[in-house]
């Protein structure tokens, strides 16, 4: 048997039409945030996106989704703010530079007077000035430094599997919501089956009731099974409305509000359950490795260890080296335009030596946060393994529902065609036709219900496992 895996490769990932991969890097260069400024999810440069004009497949869905869907384009904006915490954390690393000016006005009494044989000379003027330019550089931050690059790596680096995740999610709702309509749209082929032989049915023992060959019985009880068939197709059909109602808003779609009917999204695959496995030893590794929860955690993880060693640096001494140049208004100058100016350059170091133990109840927290991140990180893990055996079992079990409905309907349909022969001879009755009728029916819909069951739960391991999901079909053992 074979398995669908779509394996993260470059190759892989590049043709995939939308994929997340490319959705991340350009969200990370801010494209998306600028060519889309002001525009809401299901709008595309702030306009209504395009209803679908042809019949969409999965994969249509899927990129459908990347693109419109409200909750993809939400953490797209958290992935952009995102880096902007990664630039707010490298800037520590960069020199600074300040432009500064000031003037000031004193009184005449407030200034130094020497008095001299020569005469009364100010200290000082009433009006002075000064402009100037300053760079400034740290050299050592106790290890700050250091820390603010590796705390900004893993912040993207969280940040990114968040979004990952979300997008893995979505497309994983979008892809129960498609088997959910394809389900619906099968249902209503059924039922409408249904009503189709109830009719065939009634009108024949109606016939036969003309022609004094059965008794009225037969007719009413053809009619009260039609009756009773009646509304499950009426249930199926809303089934199919809603189903499509769902997709359309999973796929960042508003039905216009002048749509008052049937929702107007076709679907162009159909309900059939290729075989597929995998082991479960497998599924567990892979989601070790490629669940992005799992990358988002460690990221965290290392982003706490690094705000330890920030928290550290409290208790040891800064330094900054700087340079300069600046105008001010010479001190002896009668005019106001006169200056003096000139360049600097030097050190600066400060040391707390005591600062009310404030870094010591930083380097507390940072610690705590270290060893929380720890703990979410092994749940996180519990919870993954628990998520793949799950998913395995109910796999599992949705192939052998489905196996073991294989040639019912076949048999159904058999058992009818013999029931009506047998009826038809006078060897049969006809509640051995409306039976068979019934069986029928619910061979049908078992059937549907069970490849639903088991595409639903082929998506859903891959997703506990931490896979993709399209473009190539390999084996998993």
């Amino acid at each position: 048997m074979q398995g669908c895996v779509r394996p993260l490769t470059d190759a892989c990932r590049s043709a995939w039409r939308g994929g997340w991969a490319a959705a991340v890097i350009l969200a990370m260069m801010g494209w998306i945030g600028g060519h889309v400024c002001g525009a809401e999810p299901g709008t595309e440069n702030g306009m209504a996106l395009p209803w679908p004009d042809r019949p969409l497949t999965l994969l249509d869905c899927l990129n459908l989704a990347e693109a419109g869907n409200g909750t993809v384009a939400a953490a797209r904006k958290e992935l952009e703010a995102a880096e902007g915490i990664v630039i707010q954390t490298r800037a520590v690393i960069f020199p600074t530079v300040r432009l500064g000016g000031e003037f000031s006005a004193v009184d005449e009494s407030a200034l130094e007077v020497a008095e001299t044989p020569f005469g009364r000379f100010n200290f000082g003027q009433t009006e002075t000035w000064e402009v100037g330019v300053r760079l400034v550089q740290s050299i050592y931050e106790g290890g700050r430094l250091a820390a603010a690059v590796r705390s900004a790596r893993h912040t993207r680096e969280a940040a990114i599997q968040r979004f990952q995740t979300v997008v893995l999610d979505t497309l994983l709702e979008v892809r129960v919501a498609y088997y959910d309509a394809l389900l619906a749209q099968e249902q209503i082929v059924v039922q409408e089956a249904s009503v189709t032989l109830l009719e065939r049915e009634l009108l024949d023992n109606q016939r036969r009731f003309d022609a004094g060959s059965v008794p009225r019985f037969n007719v009413l009880r053809a009619e009260v099974e039609l009756a009773s068939a009646r509304p499950r197709l009426i249930r199926a059909r809303n089934a199919w409305r809603n189903a499509r109602t769902h997709l359309a808003h999973l796929l960042g779609h508003r039905v216009p509000d002048d749509i008052t009917g049937d929702v107007p999204l076709r679907l162009a695959d159909r309900l059939e359950a290729p075989p597929f496995e995998v082991d479960l030893g497998q599924a567990l590794a892979l989601a070790q490795s490629r669940r992005t929860e799992l990358k988002a955690l460690r990221a965290t993880e290392e982003l706490r260890r690094q705000g330890v060693v920030v928290a550290r640096s409290g208790h040891r001494p800064s330094l900054q080296a700087f340079a300069g140049y600046g105008v001010r208004r010479s001190q002896f100058g009668e005019r106001l335009d006169s200056e003096r100016h000139g360049w600097n350059v030097g050190v600066q170091a400060q040391w707390n030596l005591f600062d009310g133990r404030l870094t010591r109840g930083r380097v507390i927290e940072a610690a705590a946060r270290l060893d929380q991140a720890g703990i979410d990180l092994e749940n996180a893990d519990r919870q993954i393994s628990v998520e793949v055996r799950t998913a395995h079992a109910n796999f599992s079990e949705a192939g052998e529902v489905l196996a073991s409905q294989e040639r019912v309907v076949e048999q159904a349909t058999e058992a009818l065609r013999l029931a009506t022969a047998r009826a038809e001879a006078g060897s049969g009755t006809q509640l051995d036709v409306l039976s068979a009728q019934t069986a029928l029916t619910e061979a049908r819909t078992t059937q549907n219900l069970g490849r639903r069951d088991y595409l639903v739960a082929w998506a859903r391991l891959l997703r506990a496992a931490g896979l993709d999901h399209e473009l190539e079909r390999r084996d998993l053992r």
